[in-house]
């Protein structure tokens, strides 16, 4: 019988009481996914990457700010960080949890679109 990867989300009650947890789900091919634990947060965290991301609010909430436009995520809401184009977490509410598609960067194509 194959071993079949497997495991469970951690609680959202066990997130962080300041910054974000990241735990590594699996990787494959290029493609990485993550289970992120916010803690509340009014102080923006900006990033710039070199590859899309697809993110999913499990619970929560949170605002992001993608190239200048804000959006309002709550549970069940998701975005898409294109790659090349700045993204700032604004704010997270306590014990906001995400899971995070982080796809290859090199793979030649044009910016996802979804």
């Amino acid at each position: 019988m194959t071993e079949v990867p497997h495991g469970h989300l951690t609680d959202p009650g066990d997130a962080p009481g300041a910054g974000e947890r990241f735990d590594l789900l699996t990787e494959r091919e290029g493609v990485t996914i993550e289970h992120i634990l916010s803690a509340r947060s009014d102080t923006p965290n900006s990033y710039l990457q070199d590859h899309d991301e697809w993110v999913v609010v499990l619970t929560g909430s949170a605002t992001v700010d993608v190239g200048g436009t804000p959006y309002r995520l709550g549970a069940g809401d998701w975005v898409l960080l294109p790659r090349g184009i700045p993204h700032t977490v604004e704010r997270t509410e306590t014990a906001t949890t995400w899971l995070a598609v982080h796809l290859p960067a090199d793979d030649g194509s044009e910016t996802l679109g979804i």
